[in-house]
C-alpha cells in the first residue's frame, strides 16, 4: 500500500482517541454479523443505500453530551413526522389559495411559513426514523466533540470567508452563473450530499455503490455524480483539485476505511478550507444496514476535528435519474429574469 497521510501534530491525540471511539462502534455492530464478500475476498458494499433521517447533523443545545435519546422522546419524535405527513399528504383545499396551500406545506415540514420553498409533501424525502445504531436512536449524527457539535470556525476561517464575500462585492447575487450556488448551476449536490462526508438533505437521499477488485464507486443521486475511490492508491499532486476530492481507500478487515483530501476551492463545506481532509469508514453491520462514519480535519478552519456516524440503510433498488445539467433552463430563466428588471428598472429612471 502508498496511502499518503499527513495529521498535523496538535491533531493526532484527538484523532487516535476518536478513532478508537469509532472502532468501539464498529466492533459492537460486527458482534452478531459477518458481512459476505465480493469475488475478490472483500466486505460486500454494494447495493442501493439511503441516509434519509430526522436526526439532524448537530445536536440540540438541550440535549447536551448525550448521544441517544429516551424511548419516550424518540417515540414522540418519530410520531409527530408521521402525523406531519400524513397531515400534508391530506387533499388539497381547491378553495384556498396558492399562498396558503404553499405556507401549510412548508410549516408541516418545518420550513418555515415562506411560500418561495415550492415543493410540497410528494417532492421531499428527509427520512421518517431517527439514525438507529446498535438501538440507539441518536440525538444528532455528529459524536465528536462531545456536544455533538461542529467546532466554531478559527480566525483564518473567518478571514478566507470574508475574503470570498470581498470579490463579490459590488456584483449582484443574479450578475452571472459565478454568483449562484453549486448546486443551483447543477454543478454539485446542496449541501454534503455527495460529500464527503455523505450527508442527508431535504431529498434524494439515495446511492448506489459497485465494487471491483481495484476501486470502489459511489454514484450520488443528488446531482448525478459518481466518486470514484481507488483502492491502495496514492493521492494525485496538490495541484489536481476535484470537486469531491481525492479518494483511496483499504480494507481493514469488514471496513472499507477511505481518505478524500485535494478538494475543489469552490466546494466549501461548513467554512472548511480546499485542504481539509476527510476520512471515512464503511462497515457492513447487517444484511441491510451499513454504518457509516467520518471524520473531518481541518487545521486551518477548526481547532480540532469533528467526527460523526449515521445509518446507510437498505434502498427500493432503484436510482432514478436526478434531471439536472449545468446550464440549465432555471438557471438562464433566472439570469434572464434579473437582466429584465434592469431593463425595466433603467427605463423607469429615464422617465425621470
Amino acid at each position: 500500500m502508498n496511502i499518503q497521510i499527513s495529521v498535523a501534530p496538535r491533531a493526532i491525540t484527538l484523532l487516535f482517541a476518536v478513532a478508537a471511539s469509532l472502532a468501539t462502534t464498529a466492533a459492537v455492530a460486527q458482534q452478531k454479523y459477518k458481512a459476505p464478500r465480493t469475488e475478490y475476498g472483500q466486505p460486500d458494499l454494494q447495493g442501493v443505500w439511503t441516509n434519509a433521517t430526522i436526526t439532524p447533523l448537530q445536536r440540540s443545545a438541550q440535549y447536551g453530551d448525550r448521544r441517544v435519546h429516551t424511548t419516550a422522546e424518540a417515540k414522540q419524535l418519530e410520531e409527530g413526522i408521521a402525523e406531519a405527513n400524513a397531515a400534508a399528504d391530506k387533499p388539497t383545499d381547491i378553495n384556498a389559495s396558492t399562498e396558503k396551500v404553499l405556507n401549510s406545506g412548508c410549516e408541516l415540514r418545518g420550513f418555515g411559513g415562506s411560500a418561495s420553498c415550492a415543493y410540497n409533501n410528494f417532492w421531499t424525502d428527509p427520512g421518517t426514523k431517527l439514525v438507529d445504531i446498535n438501538g440507539e436512536k441518536r440525538t444528532s449524527i455528529i459524536v465528536e466533540p462531545a456536544d455533538g457539535r461542529i467546532p466554531a470556525a478559527l480566525p483564518a476561517a473567518q478571514a478566507r470567508l470574508a475574503a470570498r464575500r470581498e470579490k463579490l462585492r459590488g456584483s449582484g447575487p443574479f450578475d452571472g452563473p459565478e454568483q449562484r450556488p453549486l448546486g443551483e448551476r447543477c454543478i454539485m449536490s446542496f449541501g454534503s450530499s455527495a460529500g464527503p462526508p455523505m450527508l442527508p438533505l431535504l431529498y434524494n437521499n439515495n446511492y448506489q455503490i459497485v465494487q471491483t477488485k481495484d476501486s470502489v464507486s459511489i454514484l450520488v443521486e443528488m446531482v448525478h455524480d459518481t466518486r470514484v475511490i481507488r483502492i491502495d492508491g496514492s493521492h494525485v499532486p496538490n495541484g489536481v483539485r476535484k470537486w469531491m476530492g481525492d479518494s483511496i481507500g483499504r480494507y481493514e478487515g469488514d471496513t472499507l476505511v477511505v481518505e478524500t483530501t485535494n478538494f475543489n476551492e469552490n466546494h466549501t463545506y461548513q467554512n472548511a478550507s480546499e485542504n481539509r481532509k476527510v476520512t471515512e469508514w464503511f462497515t457492513r453491520i447487517g444484511p441491510d444496514k451499513i454504518l457509516y462514519r467520518f471524520t473531518v480535519d481541518d487545521p486551518t478552519s477548526y481547532a480540532k476535528p469533528f467526527s460523526g456516524e449515521l445509518a446507510l440503510n437498505a434502498g427500493n433498488g432503484h436510482i432514478y435519474e436526478y434531471a439536472c445539467h449545468e446550464g440549465n433552463y432555471a438557471l438562464m430563466g433566472i439570469l434572464a429574469g434579473a437582466r429584465e428588471e434592469e431593463n425595466a428598472k433603467a427605463k423607469d429612471e429615464k422617465k425621470k
